[in-house]
């Protein structure tokens, strides 16, 4: 089941039992392998989410994002040089306005994505809300301040975290991440919104064909649709 926003005051400590450091640790080590093979590129990429912040469950996900515009067989050498196979590799773009990005899925918990087109500031700062660790934060143990799908901040302590609700304190929680208010309101009605109406679909979400580069599907997509045509018109 997803997590709901929380709409009313909420603050209080959650203290990390030790299989929940154990879990956490697990998740960071196979990111950083991942973002390991990637700086050997030059390709440098961050885990975003509950991996950055800390407060990880069971069916936390590991999403590493490459904020470069990269060529993808410069991505998917590396990952290859590292003994990192690709499950699945698609073309997704969340609505119309949305960039276009590539996501190469390893596992059913692991993707690695890059943006195929440019990035609006409301989407770059989307992984800095969430929370965003470098591979130098893993190896130094570090965790960041992000906001989980419940609306809820999330401050790491020594011993877990502090979490409160966003929701009304928009501005303050801006501040604290160092975003604009633009994108914490962006955020704020889309959670709320999925929470409403129940999980929205995505715009595009196409599968690339064995033989195919994520150029040629983009190429390929822009020819069969013409809202992904407009979209990289307008940004060349």
């Amino acid at each position: 089941m997803a997590k709901k926003p929380v709409k009313h005051l909420e603050y209080r400590e959650v203290v990390y039992s030790l299989s929940h450091w154990h879990l956490l640790e697990k998740f960071r080590e196979k990111a950083a392998q991942i973002m390991e093979a990637l700086e050997k590129a030059h390709l440098e990429g961050t885990v975003h989410g509950s991996i950055a912040r800390g407060d990880v469950s069971e069916k936390s996900d590991i999403d590493i994002f490459i904020h470069s515009h990269s060529s993808s067989f410069a991505v998917e050498t590396a990952l290859e040089a590292a003994g990192v196979s690709a499950n699945r590799r698609l073309i997704v773009q969340a609505t119309p306005t949305y960039a276009m990005k590539a996501h190469i899925e390893i596992d059913e918990g692991t993707c690695v994505s890059f943006p195929l087109t440019r990035l609006r500031k409301v989407e770059r700062e989307f992984y800095k809300f969430g929370g965003g660790a470098t591979l130098e934060n893993l190896k130094q143990g570090l965790r960041v301040r992000g906001v989980d799908k419940r609306l809820m901040f999330i401050e790491p302590t020594h011993g877990g975290h502090f979490e409160s609700t966003i929701v009304g304190r928009e501005e303050h929680a801006a501040k604290l991440l160092g975003v604009s208010v633009e994108t914490v309101l962006d955020r704020v009605h889309a959670l709320l919104r999925r929470d409403d109406i129940g999980r929205t679909g995505v715009f595009i979400k196409e599968e690339l064909a064995f033989d195919e580069t994520f150029e040629m599907a983009l190429r390929r997509l822009a020819n069969q649709n013409p809202a992904v045509r407009r979209r990289l018109t307008n940004q060349s």
